[in-house]
């Protein structure tokens, strides 16, 4: 069974449709129990990163997802869960992270070339930058769909795939069993499918 956190942030109607699609038993939960039992965790998240984490913690959940992140679990993050199993943020202010992975996520703004939209909304390469259990079914050139105003970098240990949106932006990470999306495979047709699928077998 798969456990989608459900700490308050985000609709996650369509990653458990996507997980059912895939044949996969998924449950959205707040329970500790249930969480620790799963065999593998989602952190999703949309929104602010210092509204999200305050969330995590105020719902007891953070020691929940480190605890399953120190016991070897398959632990992915989507979007804003991605950016929150870095060290910090820089969105409204300072915020730290889940320091599971080094890396630090900035704004967007500033760092691309003039003239390029933000948020960046739409679909985008994935260029691989290291072998990766994720991409057991897809091929570098696929296209997933993005929707972010920040990013992560300085991770470059556990970078596994950007794509390129008048810079290089990280798409993917790994570092052993965490893992994170900066997309949403859950709205990227196919090949989101498949990177779950992927995941789904680690």
């Amino acid at each position: 069974m798969i456990a989608i956190v459900d700490y308050g942030v985000g609709n996650l109607f369509s990653l458990v449709s996507s997980l059912r699609a895939i044949g996969q038993q998924a449950e959205v939960t707040s329970d500790p129990a249930v969480i620790a039992a799963a065999d593998r965790v989602i952190l999703p998240g949309v929104g602010a990163f210092g509204d999200a984490v305050e969330k995590l913690d105020a719902s007891g959940l953070r020691d929940v997802v480190l605890d399953c992140a120190a016991a070897g679990k398959p632990l992915m993050g989507i979007c804003l869960g991605m950016q929150m199993l870095f060290e910090k943020s820089f969105e409204f202010g300072e915020h730290a992270g889940l320091g599971l992975l080094k890396g630090e996520v900035v704004p967007m703004e500033g760092r691309l070339p003039t003239g390029l939209k933000i948020p960046h909304i739409g679909w985008n390469a994935l260029r691989f930058e290291k072998e990766s259990p994720l991409f057991k079914y897809i091929r570098e050139g696929d296209c997933v769909y993005f929707v972010h105003s920040f990013y992560a970098e300085g991770c470059a240990d556990s970078l596994i795939a950007d794509t390129e949106y008048g810079r290089p932006i990280t798409a993917a990470v790994q570092r052993g069993n965490v893992f994170g999306c900066q997309f949403h495979p859950e709205k990227s047709g196919t090949v989101g499918l498949n990177i779950l699928k992927a995941f789904c077998e680690v």
